[in-house]
């Protein structure tokens, strides 16, 4: 593809693949208590008649020592321990497939027990990196430059299918217990997967809850960021109720262009979004609205494009990412040259405003922005005894 050239790279790594993924079983009939809320493990165990102060310990054995097995928990009785292992779980969704890209990001295809499938993304950075974790299965956008939006929407994320996508990759990382110090590697959460995360508003800020609690992952709010494409009814109560940093796939300047690169803007358009962004709770400028831009060659990458990004979000406290855009097969765009993006980011700093551009990241395994499910949808696919 013309624009965007990759550097040269060494032949991608293969999948770290488990020999052999059975399909889904029947339901286990024990009760998942990954994905309760603090109250909601209080009040299953004063259901089968336990003291609410076993909530706290088991909260701290699932939460901060990352522990699944109830055998491990050794400040619970014995006895307690195994009529829990008989009725209830802590389980991870399974990893169908891990694969490692050359510049460490790390990507797994994760299936939950109905055989649907998601991908989650690690990109480290030299002392900390960030999880990009999905919260639908597919996506309803449409938006026309991303693979995921070429897929049907199949069904939302519960919270433990989310916080468990966070879990996971600690496992893999072994950063458990949760270390209290700020030595993680595993820092921060960006809630940039597959699906739009505020068309799940409530399983979404349930997962978050879980994993900002202080005494488990205790994951800070200002290490989390919420991206969305726009749902602006929903964009201040995730600021009330939340308090997670903001990000907005804007990528255009005119809503006849929006309409067609992110079609949720013909129910909600630019003015209507920026406003909700300029009523957001927590924005500040120590704590800014991102507002994710993918430069697309000859579409909305001009300098009158830029001037006018800085005209419609001057009031705003904001930084602007301009993304390369990561080609998949079929897609119908082109990324804008080189010169094009440091000429567009250099109109946009003189105004002012950050404007980092997106070093693509995990290119090699198809882990970059607006990438995922596209290679691991097909080789799915391809695999004898595949679920479809």
């Amino acid at each position: 593809m013309r624009g965007c050239k990759r550097p040269p790279m060494e032949s991608a790594p293969a999948p770290v693949t488990p020999e052999k993924l059975p399909a889904p079983l029947s339901p286990d009939p024990r009760i998942e208590l990954v994905g309760l809320t603090r109250a909601e493990l209080k009040a299953e165990l004063e259901r089968i008649g336990k003291k609410p102060f076993r909530a706290g310990q088991l909260w701290h054995w699932i939460y901060h020592q990352g522990a699944t097995d109830f055998t491990k928990m050794s400040t619970l009785s014995k006895e307690f321990r195994v009529s829990l292992a008989e009725t209830h779980k802590v389980t991870r969704p399974a990893v169908a497939t891990e694969q490692r890209s050359q510049d460490g990001t790390r990507k797994w295809l994760f299936r939950f027990h109905d055989g649907k499938e998601v991908e989650t993304v690690y990109i480290p950075e030299e002392d900390r990196g960030a999880v990009c974790i999905s919260s639908q299965v597919g996506c309803t956008l449409s938006c026309t430059f991303c693979h995921t939006g070429t897929m049907a929407l199949v069904r939302n994320l519960s919270p433990a299918e989310m916080v468990g996508q966070f879990m996971a990759a600690r496992d893999s990382y072994g950063e458990w217990p949760s270390p209290t110090d700020g030595g993680r590697m595993l820092s921060n959460i960006v809630m940039m997967g597959m699906g739009e995360p505020l068309f799940n508003y409530e399983n979404v800020a349930k997962a978050l809850q879980i994993i900002m609690d202080h005494e488990g992952i205790s994951l800070s709010k200002r290490r989390i960021t919420l991206s969305t494409s726009g749902v602006v009814p929903e964009i201040h109560r995730c600021g009330e109720e939340l308090g997670v940093n903001l990000a907005i796939s804007l990528h255009a300047i005119r809503d006849d262009l929006r309409d067609v690169l992110v079609p949720i803007n013909k129910k909600w358009p630019i003015a209507e979004l920026l406003q909700a962004c300029r009523d957001y709770p927590t924005a500040n400028n120590a704590r800014r609205i991102t507002f994710e831009y993918v430069m697309l060659k000859g579409v909305n990458d001009t300098d009158a494009d830029a001037y006018e990004l800085v005209r419609l979000i001057r009031g705003i406290p904001a930084k602007i990412n301009l993304i390369p855009f990561n080609p998949w097969p079929g897609a119908p765009y082109e990324c804008s040259s080189g010169n094009r993006i440091r000429a567009f980011a250099e109109i946009v700093n003189n105004a002012g405003y950050s404007s980092p551009v997106r070093t693509p990241r995990g290119q090699d395994i198809m882990a970059a922005c607006g990438q995922l499910k596209s290679a691991s949808e097909r080789d799915r696919k391809s695999r004898p005894g595949a679920i479809v």
